[in-house]
């Protein structure tokens, strides 16, 4: 699966949590990271390009802060040309058809206020409907977005846990059973084994591959056994 991460930030070297992300994916060729307002700083966006790059890959991601309640004005510029008829939607317009498309987004305000009552008054899922709506006019299936509320204020281990869950977001199957997560988890650690076998935490790492593949033959033969039981 190949990933494309649409980003869209109009000052993104000084965006401490768009870095803290986008600095974890260098050196992976499955994810294409694909920053608009440095490719068209001029905001003339080469819709050919735009498409290509569309067709090229399986699932689709925006990533951008939550302003007004939706995105930059240069992302929803590339919605207006790229999504165009006879390419996204309308007749031979299947080009994005059964393709996967979710939501990375950077929010100011507290998690607590998307609600009735809150400051914000509308849930998150209610506010991006517009999202999802291009979506299903695309045919594309919509994943569950990613959302990270006030990052500056978080500790460690919680923004650790945003980017497992940001990785899984960009690579993992859209299949969060416990045996897709367990085969997710085993190919990232084997990757980084490979491409850190000098580093004295490799052996570490072979060690938890080893752990979760014995635990998974362990389940695996319990559901054998129960089955026979109830066959």
């Amino acid at each position: 699966m190949k990933t494309l991460l649409i980003v869209s930030h109009p000052d993104l070297i000084n965006s401490g949590s768009q870095q803290y992300f986008l600095s974890s994916l260098k050196g992976n060729d499955k994810i294409t990271v694909h920053h608009l307002e440095t490719q068209y700083p001029d905001g003339k966006i080469d819709v050919a390009k735009e498409q290509a790059l569309l067709r090229e890959h399986d699932r689709i991601i925006f990533q951008f802060p939550f302003y007004w309640y939706s995105s930059p004005p240069l992302l929803k510029q590339w919605q207006d040309v790229v999504l165009e008829a006879g390419f996204a939607y309308g007749k031979r317009g299947n080009a994005l058809y059964g393709k996967e498309f979710g939501l990375v987004l950077m929010i100011g305000v507290a998690e607590r206020e998307y609600q009735a009552g809150g400051t914000e008054l509308f849930s998150i899922n209610e506010l991006t409907k517009p999202f999802q709506a291009m979506a299903h006019k695309t045919g594309m299936i919509y994943l569950r977005p990613l959302t990270i509320f006030q990052f500056g204020y978080l500790e460690e281990d919680q923004k650790m846990d945003l980017l497992i869950k940001y990785w899984q977001l960009l690579t993992m199957e859209n299949d969060f059973s416990l045996t897709t997560r367990e085969k997710w988890l085993i190919a990232m650690l084997k990757n980084f084994i490979d491409q850190n076998s000098d580093s004295p935490n490799a052996r570490i790492f072979t060690y938890a591959v080893d752990l979760i593949e014995e635990n998974r033959n362990t389940i695996d033969g319990l559901k054998m056994v129960f089955d026979d039981m109830y066959d």
